[in-house]
């Protein structure tokens, strides 16, 4: 039995603050700082997600607040400069934005922020409504878990499972994350099926694995 991974449904932040792309630059600077936000994405309809704006977006105002735009500077950076000029969520915001769904494993979100370059996830429903947001920091929430729930997992899901014979001389301990399994068990082939089954259950920061393998066991 392959333990289950967790899926971005598992960490994402449900309660989300988002905003219409007819939002003006105020309201969108404002809503950011109640809320402690860094960005927000862009919805229209009944919660569809068209695009995010964010910090990075807002300062660009700021950027080029104190001098005009050349000919060179515009060509350059168009995306940039077009921001700039800009007072509506609608020409702020990255569109189409970078979702992920609510039941993609933590690996392939954090894959697709890495690869995109994006440090948040609009998670997204299969008709694009918004479900929730999920951030690096929520990825890592998976490592919070306590070493004695790590444990347990391991226990009942790994060893249990891939020793049903010997499964009661085996010991396992977990201590900040890293967990480690000891004792003699029938089938030598099998262990680093074990170890391996161990160190996909989520929140494990590592496996030592010192089993022994006894016929007798």
């Amino acid at each position: 039995m392959v333990p289950r991974p967790f899926t971005v449904a598992d960490v994402m932040t449900k309660k989300v603050v988002a905003v219409r792309p007819g939002a003006e630059f105020k309201e969108i600077a404002a809503t950011m700082e109640r809320w402690k936000v860094t960005a927000l994405p862009v919805v229209e309809g009944e919660g569809r997600v068209v695009g995010i704006v964010s910090e990075a977006d807002l300062i660009l105002k700021e950027e080029f607040h104190d001098h005009r735009l050349g000919l060179i500077e515009q060509l350059r950076r168009p995306d940039a400069t077009a921001k700039a000029g800009s007072d509506r969520a609608e020409d702020l915001m990255t569109s189409p934005a970078v979702t992920v769904g609510p039941g993609a494993p933590l690996p392939q979100a954090a894959r697709l922020m890495a690869v995109r370059r994006v440090k948040r996830l609009p998670v997204v429903d299969t008709h694009g409504i918004l479900q929730g947001i999920v951030s690096r920091a929520d990825l890592l929430k998976v490592f919070l878990r306590p070493d004695e729930e790590l444990a347990a997992e391991v226990r009942r899901d790994v060893i249990a499972q891939v020793f049903p014979l010997s499964h009661d001389r085996v010991d396992v301990r977990a201590e900040a994350g890293v967990v480690t399994l000891t004792g003699n068990v029938r089938d030598s082939t099998l262990v680093p099926v074990a170890a391996r089954l161990a160190r996909a259950v989520e929140g494990v920061v590592d496996v030592r694995c010192e089993l022994t393998a006894d016929a007798d066991a």
